[in-house]
């Protein structure tokens, strides 16, 4: 273990959250510094990182992705939970799977997210800030406008869009059912891998799961069209499987 590990992140970011349990189910100590969505690039650039979070910095090397980060956990500290399986062809199933999820997934689930929570500023707010320092917070507040406009075009936002990372999300879970149809526990092999993790946090922007890393918008607070969404999505076999996984493995 070693505290000399800085996380930077995106507290609610789902690419943050990948990385951060797997820190946590490692026992890996350390600090997170947590920065507003875009005033986060400064934080970024100073450590070494390409734009986005999470940058995991320790002393030998900076880490500018989730997946770099557990393929580092992997191979230093291989006393622990091993993020990859250790069977050659297995490693590669958890491989293909995590670059799927964090292609095909993620990028919708949070476009989903972002969706409805901009157009409620209070809840927005609440979400993208939880350790954020007090200067930067009020920057974010006083920016928000330019900042929200910024995002939605970045990312795309808005409601056709928003429609099609609804399908995408949907197709993906749909594969997921398949693959746990047949009653297996983990999707790679018979021990849980960066296969599942990967899935998991990044399914959980349309799932709030309770024991996420970073405060998330309970139930009541999201708006009814996100709720319906939220609550679809748990009563799938692939959703009951995230939420199993929060519950068992977070």
């Amino acid at each position: 273990m070693d505290s000399s590990y800085r996380l930077i992140t995106i507290p609610p970011s789902h690419y943050c959250e990948k990385a951060r349990w797997a820190l946590d189910y490692l026992g890996v100590s350390y600090r997170e510094e947590s920065h507003a969505p875009l005033l986060h690039r400064w934080a970024v650039a100073r450590a070494g990182g390409r734009r986005t979070t999470p940058v995991l910095v320790t002393e030998e090397t900076v880490l500018p992705d989730s997946t770099d980060i557990l393929q580092y956990l992997d191979t230093t500290h291989v006393e622990g939970w091993r993020p990859y399986p250790q069977d050659s062809q297995l490693r590669v199933e958890a491989e293909e799977m995590e670059e799927l999820f964090d292609t095909r997934l993620g990028p919708h689930t949070r476009r989903i997210a972002y969706f409805h929570l901009l157009q409620h500023k209070d809840l927005f707010l609440e979400s993208v800030l939880p350790g954020v320092g007090r200067g930067e917070s009020f920057a974010f507040r006083l920016l928000r406008p330019a900042i929200c406009s910024l995002m939605r075009r970045g990312m795309r936002i808005d409601q056709e869009s928003a429609d099609r990372s609804l399908e995408r999300v949907q197709t993906i879970f749909d594969t997921v059912d398949e693959l746990i149809s047949s009653g297996r526990t983990f999707l790679v092999g018979k021990r849980f891998s960066a296969a599942d993790l990967t899935f998991a946090a990044l399914a959980a922007p349309v799932l709030l799961p309770r024991n996420y890393g970073s405060p998330l918008p309970s139930l009541e607070q999201v708006p009814s069209e996100m709720l319906a969404q939220i609550e679809e999505f748990r009563t799938t076999p692939a959703g009951l499987f995230a939420m199993r996984l929060y519950r068992d493995h977070r």
